[in-house]
């Protein structure tokens, strides 16, 4: 959520400064840490947290970031003079590259936009189908339905942006200057050293992972006298990663686009990021039973109706955090997927940093159109599907 903070105008650059992120970061990493070292029964609803953030979730998150920033590395595809050669099916082609899990896609759409190489309705068609970092989370874990949300989105994504070019022309931009995303030079950042120690026990714990997948019960095979091994390695692991994440001056945009960086540092950082998130979304449902005792899933299905309405809200909110947050509680069975559908397309993730920085009336524009197709999804799946 605080992947810009200071967004500079500058010739032709956007330039993202760095300052001030760390001590918001370093408060949020203490307060996680410092409840998991309770010896009370909040300590431990923290440490479960943990354990089952880390391999239920965060090892699939780095095994398929590490297929797809592989894949990426390898095949050196220049989106841009594709688009510049392609210029009749710019809608299309901007749909599948929002969709596309992450938000390097859907950032290079918006910088084409910006230059006035593509249409409005390309840049609402990939906002509408991008699900930002989130698309990591729910592939690793529910596949199927990742598909399903990816093949849906694209399907409105396109419908949406040819729809809304019938009504904005080309000429429907405010600025035709040639830009570029620029960061703050960093080199080596200093959690780079600890990268080593987060692959030591990323092995086991995607072994674990994956074999608690498949309701292997490891305690039988991994359980000696008051040591859990199981329990060590997923503790350990989602403590690195949040420590890590902490001390990164690289902000959650970064993570997700900037490429300077070696394969494996942009691997665990992202990584990092969607570990904590995820842990924060764990946690609020969590506590909030803990302190409230209130019961959220007979919260949920009094309001159902208006679930998918408030996941298609909270996907206004810029960034992927908080679309990772409601991707968490869908597989965790709080909300249906017509809302996980809703949040999918309203939601814009790190694309609309840039967007809201150099044209801020097309990416409001831009964002609230992608709120209809949103709505229409969401409700008409919950109609047909759910109810």
């Amino acid at each position: 959520m605080n992947a810009i903070l200071s967004v500079i105008r500058n010739n032709k650059a956007i330039f993202v400064a760095n300052d001030g992120r760390l001590l918001k970061k370093c408060l949020l990493g203490f307060l996680i840490l410092s409840f998991a070292f309770q010896s009370n029964n909040l300590g431990d609803i923290v440490r479960n947290v943990l354990v089952e953030a880390y391999l239920q979730v965060s090892v699939f998150v780095g095994f398929t970031l590490f297929v797809f920033i592989g894949i990426d590395s390898l095949t050196k595809f220049n989106v841009e003079n594709f688009l510049n050669k392609t210029k009749t099916f710019h809608v299309p082609i901007a749909t599948i590259l929002g969709a596309l899990p992450g938000c390097g896609g859907a950032i290079i759409v918006v910088t084409q936009f910006i230059q006035g190489r593509i249409s409005f309705g390309a840049l609402v068609a990939v906002l509408t189908a991008t699900m930002g970092d989130a698309a990591f989370l729910l592939l690793s874990k529910e596949p199927s339905t990742g598909i399903l949300v990816f093949a849906i989105t694209c399907a409105t994504g396109i419908v949406t942006g040819y729809f809304v070019d019938l009504f904005h022309n080309h000429k429907f931009q405010e600025l035709k200057e040639s830009f570029k995303i620029e960061f703050e030079k960093i080199g080596n950042t200093f959690v780079s050293r600890f990268n080593i120690f987060l692959v030591i026990i990323f092995v086991p714990g995607f072994c674990v992972g994956l074999l608690t997948a498949f309701r292997v019960n490891l305690d039988n095979y991994f359980l000696f006298s008051n040591f859990n091994l199981v329990e060590s390695i997923g503790s350990i692991g989602a403590i690195i990663s949040i420590f890590m994440w902490t001390l990164n001056p690289l902000s959650d945009f970064q993570c997700s686009t900037e490429k300077t960086r070696s394969f494996l540092s942009r691997v665990i950082d992202t990584t990092n990021f969607v570990t904590t998130w995820v842990v924060c979304g764990f946690l609020f449902f969590e506590l909030l039973i803990y302190f409230s005792d209130i019961d959220l899933m007979a919260f949920f299905n009094v309001w159902i109706a208006f679930v998918p309405l408030i996941a298609i809200l909270f996907g206004f909110i810029p960034g992927c955090g908080p679309q990772i947050i409601v991707t968490t509680f869908y597989l965790n069975g709080y909300i249906p997927l017509s809302a996980e559908l809703g949040n999918a397309i309203s939601n814009d993730g790190d694309a609309l940093f840039p967007a809201i920085a150099l044209a801020p009336k097309s990416a409001i524009l831009a964002t609230l159109y992608s709120g209809i197709p949103a709505v229409i999804v969401a409700y008409s799946y919950m109609l047909l599907f759910e109810i």
